[in-house]
């Protein structure tokens, strides 16, 4: 029989999706209030890889990850979730009279160093449902020191850009686990 024990701590990172450079940095300031000091931004990128989110959002939009400094139990993702779908909301009724239209998407999730997972409120054949209306997705892995994705990532999740930003945040989550007693991570987790 397995022992049970409590997982390491995980990175939480958000990925902004506007037109609206001058929002997506309100958000980040919104979220910080929520989950804490910002540690690793990414750069703001033209998110070109899908019109999925142009009748909801609009033309020209753009990219962005943040990740906040401390370190979340995995088991939070679910409210995280709730709380940033909440905070859509909250943006859409300030900015715009008609709130069909959405001016700006947080998609939260959380990093371990063997893999990348995405929460969502869509179920698919291939997600796990966490509670309160929410999955999640492991959306890539970590093998060969590379990520690695799966036949169900998004195509903008195997982009040079955001693979680099989430070796940057893997980097730092595996500094942090090193600094916290108990927590230390290998190089390398197995896939």
């Amino acid at each position: 029989m397995g022992r049970i024990r409590a997982p390491r701590p995980v990175k939480l990172f958000v990925g902004m999706l506007s037109s609206d450079r001058d929002l997506m940095r309100r958000c980040a300031q919104l979220l910080s209030r929520c989950f804490g000091p910002l540690d690793l931004s990414s750069d703001v990128w033209p998110f070109t890889f899908t019109d999925y989110y142009a009748a909801e959002m609009g033309p020209g939009l753009l990219r962005q990850f943040i990740s906040f400094a401390s370190l979340i139990p995995a088991d939070t993702l679910a409210e995280i979730k709730r709380q940033t779908n909440q905070l859509e909301q909250q943006v859409a009724e300030e900015c715009l009279a008609d709130t069909d239209h959405r001016p700006v998407n947080l998609d939260p999730g959380y990093m371990d160093p063997g893999k990348l997972v995405l929460a969502t409120t869509k179920d698919r054949s291939h997600r796990i449902y966490l509670g309160a209306g929410i999955f999640a997705e492991v959306t890539l892995h970590y093998m060969n020191n590379a990520w690695r994705a799966w036949p169900w990532t998004y195509p903008d999740y195997q982009s040079r850009d955001y693979l680099a930003y989430f070796d940057a945040l893997r980097a730092r989550l595996i500094q942090q686990h090193d600094e916290r007693p108990g927590t230390a991570t290998t190089p390398e987790q197995p896939a």
